[in-house]
């Protein structure tokens, strides 16, 4: 009966994912959110996910080396899109870079070689659907009304 839920919630080709409960149907607090299918997702190495709570709450999801990566879509140390920036791997350690100041963000733990850090979110793929941890409403499309700063 679950799986029959999660196709309803699937809407083809935009994905909505829901903001208003998961699959547990907590509505507040950090949770699971679905995001849509891992066969359409993986078709992008990064698509920026929208928040309910605005523009300063949305997430990256990347997509590399076959494994879905979350983090906040603006850059700690001055606001920069995140999902433009280039992603390179070092030394073993997957890193996107800040495309305004070149700062780099390791996709695991969100760690930087600076003192900064950017919040990571957890990714689950659950019978070919992607999930995000998450205390706010994720969809690939923005919300209506959402707070740009």
């Amino acid at each position: 009966m679950l799986k029959r839920k999660l196709e309803k919630r699937v809407v083809s080709p935009i994905f909505m994912a829901s903001g208003s409960a998961d699959e547990e149907g907590n509505a507040e607090g950090v949770s699971w959110r679905l995001i849509g299918p891992a066969s359409e997702l993986s078709k992008k190495r990064c698509r920026l996910i929208h928040s309910s709570l605005g523009y300063d709450s949305d997430v990256c999801l990347f997509y590399v080396k076959g494994e879905f990566f979350a983090m906040d879509a603006r850059c700690s140390h001055s606001g920069g899109p995140l999902c433009e920036g280039d992603i390179e791997e070092a030394d073993g350690v997957l890193q996107v870079f800040c495309p305004w100041h070149d700062y780099n963000f390791d996709l695991r733990t969100g760690k930087s070689g600076t003192s900064l850090q950017q919040q990571v979110h957890e990714v689950k793929l659950e019978d070919g659907i992607v999930y995000v941890k998450h205390s706010s409403g994720l969809s690939l499309q923005p919300f209506p009304m959402a707070k740009k700063s």
